[in-house]
């Protein structure tokens, strides 16, 4: 007996490769998964290519013009990640994962309102969140959060190096009065 799934499109988040660095092919894996629409910078599209996947779109700042056949082009004006925020927006999707070699959040922030928007780097996966964010973890779990305002939270202890540990399996909660928190978690 085979199982099928149903994905209505634009259900799941596009992934978006940015830079993929030293990122883990396991993760990729996970975030290819459900078969969302893969977007890629020009720079990482022949070694994305390589691994064998099928490539949606291409930012295309350096011109580049052999593509798999029906690759659609994503015209840049300003950043690549603009450009691909854009596109996605455009094309009202609600949430997008991106893979980069950094996860500053805070270049995103015009764009929290109208998208999730979800960093994964080799070592973090960093999203903004609203006021009464809830999320089971794990005893020990990390989280590394940017204190931009004051917050409260439940469930999270701070350490000498800035990271905030889950004390007990369970929910952790944040409240603020902010429109947003940027966090990450330690893969």
């Amino acid at each position: 007996m085979s199982s099928h799934h149903i994905i209505r499109e634009k259900q799941e988040p596009a992934l978006y490769i940015h830079e993929l660095g030293a990122f883990s092919e396991e993760y990729l894996g996970q975030l290819l998964e459900w078969s969302p629409t893969l977007i890629v910078n020009d720079t990482e599209y022949e070694k994305v290519i390589s691994m064998g996947l099928k490539v949606d779109a291409v930012v295309n700042s350096s011109g580049l013009q052999n593509f798999q056949e029906n690759t659609k082009e994503i015209e840049v004006k300003t950043e690549a990640l603009d450009a691909v925020l854009d596109f996605l927006i455009a094309e009202q999707y609600q949430a997008v994962n991106v893979i980069d070699t950094k996860s500053n959040l805070r270049e995103l922030g015009s764009y929290i309102a109208e998208i999730n928007i979800v960093v994964f780097t080799a070592t973090e996966k960093a999203y903004g969140i609203k006021s009464g964010f809830k999320v089971w973890k794990p005893k020990g779990s990390v989280f590394k959060i940017e204190v931009m305002s004051y917050f409260e939270t439940s469930n999270l202890k701070q350490e000498e190096n800035g990271d905030f540990v889950v004390l007990n399996d369970g929910f952790v909660e944040f409240s603020f009065t902010t429109e947003y928190l940027f966090i990450s978690e330690v893969l």
